[in-house]
Parts: C-alpha cells; structure tokens; sequence
C-alpha cells in the first residue's frame, strides 16, 4: 500500500499538477491539506476525476483557509472529522480528518502555523498537539499521521538554523510537543530511514530557494510500531515541486509491504509505476 502526504497551498490552483500525479505515481491512499476549499466546493472541483481513478473522499474543508482531505482507493471507514473535544481558536477550523484506509488508521493533518512565538496562536498551537496525542493514543494499533506538522523536529531538518532563529517551527516548545507526540509510540519514518541524509519538504517560493536547497523538513508521516514495521520505503517526491506552479511542499510517499520502485533514496523521485549555507530570514505563512 502506497500512502502519500501533500500540502498542496490550494487544491484549485494544483489540479493541472494534482491529477497528472496521481496517475504517475499511483498511490492509494493521499493525504492533502491546505486545500482551502469548502467540502461542496472541493467536491465540484475534483469529484468527478477522483471518482474515475476509483478513490473515496473524506473531508474537512472551509472557504478561503485550512483544509484537509484523504483519498483512498483501499477503503474509508470510520471517517472522524476534526478532533473532537479539540481546541479551536476560537471556533475549530479544518484541520484534521482521519479515517480507516486498508486496515489502517490514517489521519491528514495540518498543525497550526503558531504565527509568532507565545502568541495566542502559539499557545493554540501547542494545545492542538496536546489534543492531537490523546486522540491517537486512545485510537488502534494500527495509525499513520500524515501532513503539514509545522515544525522542524531538529536542527538538522532546516537548511541553517540560525535563519530561523525568533520564528516558530524550531521553537523548544514547539519541538518538545511534537516530541510527546511521538512519544506515545510513533516513529518519523523518513528520518527513521535516511538518519543523516540532507531532506526537506518546504521551500520558499523565493527565487533560489528551492534549486539551492535551502528548505525545511516540516512534511512528516508518523507511524505506529505495526505500520512502521510494514515501511518497504519512504522518500520525499522533489520531482513534484520543479516546474511550472507548483506547491511550496513536495509530497512524502510511504511504501508499506512491498515497493514497486525499490528501496530509493530520500529524495530521489523513482521512475513512475506506469508511465514516464546561506543565511536568510524566511517569512512564515499566517494563517
């Protein structure tokens, strides 16, 4: 079973980049976020052409903002929007959807930005991952947590730290709640993987940003021991933020069981399964 995670930065403006990829690299089961779409609207846009390449929906969407989604071609049972009893700020916004996908629990998520350090988003920010950790350590066995985490968990998942000093997503909170996460059982599969390898899944639109590297590790799946002892590979689809309006993020694929690609590097794009030190001050999304 394939299993990809994608910020997409507005599933409208992907679609000439999102199809086209699904068809190449044929995985069963996507997580987006940032669709930025309400549920009705997501559904007129993509409806029919995720339905012709046989997934199912679930979503949590609103207008404008946030946004997530999971497609599955292996099954949506069980499908839970949000997390409940979670902190909104102030209502819930759409941040969270989780469903069974072929045996597993797959949850697609995008944490809060935390926009300044101690700011009220910061602390909104910190109390979502708290909510986050009790739901999946009351949940199966069986769970992968896919998407936009907003934090790099080290200093080695930025391209110099010093740029990100007095931001948020390196913050010792910030790190130590994502740390009590996987704390409950969960491991960072890529980094579990590719323990010294040079991988980031963000990169500012800024021109250079992307070609010299100089991005961030912030795209995370995390899996339980059951699932993380099924990973065949893991790797981070570059291929997917060149070229012409792409996402600021590249997608990160998991093979569970076998990997029809093999076993390749972190970020090394494999051929399709059918068909063909600088130191800068990087802006922060708000929202």
């Amino acid at each position: 079973m394939r299993i990809a995670t994608w910020n997409v930065n507005s599933a409208k403006q992907r679609v000439p980049r999102l199809l086209p990829w699904l068809d190449q690299r044929r995985p069963d089961v996507v997580c987006l976020q940032e669709t930025k779409l309400a549920d009705t609207a997501f559904m007129k846009l993509l409806g029919a052409e995720l339905d012709k390449r046989g997934y199912a929906i679930a979503l949590n969407g609103e207008v404008q903002w946030n946004g997530v989604a999971i497609l599955s071609r292996v099954g949506l049972d069980d499908v839970v929007v949000g997390i409940p009893g979670g902190p909104g700020f102030p209502d819930p916004e759409a941040r969270a959807v989780s469903a069974v996908c072929g045996g597993v629990r797959v949850h697609s998520l995008y944490v809060p930005n935390g926009r300044e350090p101690d700011s009220e988003h910061y602390q909104y920010k910190l109390a979502w991952l708290a909510a986050l950790r009790d739901m999946v350590r009351a949940g199966p066995t069986d769970a992968v947590l896919c998407g936009d985490m907003n934090i790099a968990p080290s200093d080695a998942d930025v391209f110099d730290p010093h740029a990100y000093v007095g931001q948020t997503h390196v913050t010792a909170p910030e790190r130590a709640a994502l740390a009590q996460l996987q704390a409950i059982g969960l491991h960072d599969v890529v980094r579990d993987r590719w323990p010294t390898q040079r991988v980031f899944t963000y990169w500012d639109y800024r021109a250079g940003m992307f070609h010299q590297d100089l991005g961030m590790r912030i795209d995370l799946v995390l899996a339980t021991d059951r699932v993380a002892d099924r990973v065949r590979a893991a790797w981070v689809d570059r291929q997917a933020r060149k070229g012409t309006g792409p996402s600021d993020h590249a997608p990160v694929i998991i093979d569970l069981d076998g990997a029809p690609d093999g076993d390749i590097g972190p970020v090394v794009p494999p051929p399709s399964a059918r068909g063909t030190g600088r130191k800068a001050r990087l802006p922060q999304a708000k929202n």
